[in-house]
């Protein structure tokens, strides 16, 4: 009997296609189930059967990571897209995680609300819909905004999820403090799809602010230190602090500002002032620059959409705050192009294909030294082939406990074998 035939009386199934290819594995079925329930049905057939599953929404960041060992089934969240529930009092707001960010975020701004979350992954994916809820939850998608607001996980506060074996479980709750014990909403936030697979998802959310203003600067690399601890430690209380690195131009450091308009009009005044007194010339813009809060290729212009089929080395590097210039600096080095939060001390980094694991070796002893990591998120495919896990994700603490954990969660390892850190 085909997969499709085993499956076909429980979701809507089809056959997959070569679009349909994780990272170059080709699945044999795309399914794509309606609900939990039939989330449930289809992992007890796909354990009992051993067939691997790979959860995808929009696709736009499938790659990212190592590519799976194989791969038998697709599971689609698309028609698990609605919105469940959008309490204004308290704050939060429920959705299946086949709803895309985008949408989410107009429904959420009808009451005045939105899900503080950047979708980095914007105009990727299919039709360039960009991240879904539950992509967003299993990368631990986080942009500009983390300064203020903290990182997805910290916004994530329940969910419903389906085990390797057809198991519904519910973690957390619809409060803010509703954890007794171990978080397991936050261990699944992050884990790439290897240990569950997420049909809901309840956040925090936010007021919209009534204004927000950016105010920008072309900063000399030799006053850049200064310039950013005088930005992050302000007390005009920036809601994100942004840098874009290019090679053979200075760096460029956006600050974001919201609140109410008096207020906001005043603080960013305050701001330019006080980087005119640093020799740093500033403007205040009503709107952000295009490359704001996206992943951008080498070479690829903002605002606009990467070029047809094209993948970059794409790495995710870090380091202490007031290791920003430095790692700016090495990143300039490697001849990186890179937009990242220095005040949280992350940097999405494009590199060139030509000479990577070179570079992302020199890179990653740099971040290493700065008290942070580098993580190749994605690459092309004659790249990621020559780069062992090692290169892909670096020195793991504590890989010991989370085999662990995937034993315990997936004890068949159906749920996207080998594609996280260290073969899980």
């Amino acid at each position: 009997m085909s997969v499709e035939q085993l499956l076909g009386g429980v979701c809507e199934v089809r056959p997959a296609t070569a679009a349909d290819s994780v990272d170059g594995v080709s699945p044999q079925v795309v399914a794509r189930p309606a609900s939990a329930e039939e989330t449930s049905a289809l992992l007890r057939v796909c354990s009992a059967h051993g067939l691997a599953v790979v959860v995808r929404g929009h696709g736009s960041k499938m790659a990212w990571g190592r590519a799976p060992e194989r791969v038998d089934v697709v599971l689609e969240t698309g028609a698990m897209d609605g919105l469940v529930e959008h309490s204004r009092g308290d704050l939060i707001a429920t959705a299946g995680a086949g709803m895309p960010l985008a949408r989410l975020q107009e429904v959420l701004a009808e009451g005045g609300h939105q899900l503080v979350v950047d979708d980095l992954a914007a105009g990727h994916g299919v039709e360039g819909a960009g991240s879904t809820l539950g992509g967003a939850v299993a990368t631990n998608l986080c942009g500009p905004r983390r300064l203020w607001a903290g990182p997805l996980r910290d916004l994530v506060i329940g969910v419903r999820l389906v085990l390797g074996d057809g198991t519904i479980a519910k973690a957390g709750g619809k409060v803010v403090k509703n954890v007794a014990g171990y978080d397991l909403a936050k261990l699944l936030t992050g884990s790439y799809g290897t240990l569950a697979v997420i049909t809901e998802v309840t956040v925090r959310l936010h007021p919209l602010p009534a204004e927000t203003r950016w105010i920008g600067a072309s900063v000399d690399p030799r006053a850049l230190g200064t310039v950013l601890h005088e930005v992050v430690h302000s007390q005009l209380a920036p809601h994100a602090v942004e840098v874009r690195v290019r090679p053979g131009v200075r760096p460029a450091v956006v600050t974001m500002l919201s609140g109410t308009e008096a207020g906001v009009s005043a603080r960013a005044e305050a701001l330019r002032e006080s980087l005119a007194d640093l020799d740093c010339p500033a403007e205040v813009h009503a709107a952000p620059p295009p490359w704001w809060g996206v992943l951008l290729h080498p070479g690829q212009r903002a605002g606009t959409p990467p070029p047809p089929g094209s993948r970059p080395v794409l790495v995710k590097a870090t380091a202490r705050l007031s290791g920003i210039p430095q790692l700016v600096a090495a990143v300039e080095e490697v001849e990186g192009t890179a937009t990242g939060s220095a005040g949280v001390g992350v940097l999405h980094v494009a590199l060139p294909a030509d000479g990577a694991a070179d570079r992302i070796h020199r890179l990653r002893a740099a971040t290493s030294g700065l008290g942070g990591s580098t993580v190749v998120l994605d690459a092309p495919p004659e790249v990621k082939s020559g780069l062992d896990p090692d290169s892909t994700w670096g020195p793991v603490p504590g890989l010991g406990l989370m085999r662990a954990v995937k034993d315990q969660f997936d004890p068949g390892r159906i749920l996207a074998p080998g594609r996280f850190v260290g073969g899980l």
